[in-house]
């Protein structure tokens, strides 16, 4: 977590920073509270979707079944950051959603290839593997 949380800072950071004029410095601290909200997302999230994934008669993690952790994991982080960068930002809802959409589109690639390049190393989760758990 804090490998895929230290280069979201330095990207978030970064990208703030060019598409505003809050300058690096205010786009970092804002870039860590995001980071935090994110990763305290993750782990409501990742615990919500292994226990739906325990119950699911088809194992494993298909490219389907990435795609739909990856969507489900930005759509919420959205609703959360959306908020805060407007507010961070000064800037109106819509403004700060338009703003998020390049940070959205880097951040859906970027979960999807660390999730599948780090369960490439350490393994599948209990829930992608045996049997299905009842209920």
């Amino acid at each position: 977590m804090s490998l895929y949380e230290g280069i979201a800072i330095v990207a978030a950071s970064a990208g703030l920073a060019l598409m505003t004029d809050a300058g690096l410095g205010h786009s970092g601290m804002l870039a860590v509270v995001a980071s935090v909200v994110a990763v305290l997302w993750n782990l409501a999230f990742n615990a919500m979707f292994e226990r739906w994934e325990s119950r699911q008669a088809v194992r494993g993690r298909s490219v389907r079944r990435r795609i739909a952790h990856a969507i489900g994991f930005e759509g919420g982080l959205i609703a959360f950051l959306v908020p805060l960068f407007a507010w961070g930002l000064g800037v109106s809802l819509w403004q700060a959603l338009v703003m998020d959409l390049g940070l959205v589109v880097f951040f859906l690639v970027y979960t999807f290839v660390f999730n599948w390049a780090f369960d490439r190393v350490f393994g599948l989760p209990a829930s992608a593997m045996g049997e299905p758990q009842p209920a």
